[in-house]
């Protein structure tokens, strides 16, 4: 069995996560029974705060610098995740289609490097 993160991408400029509450609420709905149907396939998940929540920190010509987030300077970003486990990428690829029905957004599948 190999792991893969699937990370849920929003556009928060055009189309930001709970904007309606009632589509929301169906959207939670159907990401919790997509999650029920595959638990024993979740290794972790979650979602995420919005981007303006985030820091940035990094190592630059020796100085560790600190910041308001978001890092990326672009409107799709991470606004949620699974790490599932499966057989192998086409699996892993079924799942993700059900997820982005489930969530309404599209879903990145990224495979975890193998360990050496």
């Amino acid at each position: 069995m190999s792991h893969y993160l699937f990370s849920v991408m929003h556009d928060y400029v055009n189309n930001p996560p709970i904007a309606d509450p009632t589509k929301d609420a169906e959207m939670y709905a159907r990401v919790g029974a997509f999650n029920e149907s595959i638990a024993d396939k979740i290794v972790f998940a979650g979602g995420l705060e919005a981007p303006s929540t985030s820091t940035v920190v990094q190592e630059r010509d020796g100085q560790l610098l600190i910041s308001d987030g978001p890092y990326a300077e672009t409107k799709d970003m991470v606004g949620g995740f699974w790490v599932i486990e499966a057989a192998d990428l086409d699996e892993a690829i079924a799942l993700a289609q059900r997820a982005t029905v489930a969530c309404g957004v599209p879903v990145e599948v990224r495979p975890f490097q193998a360990d050496s």
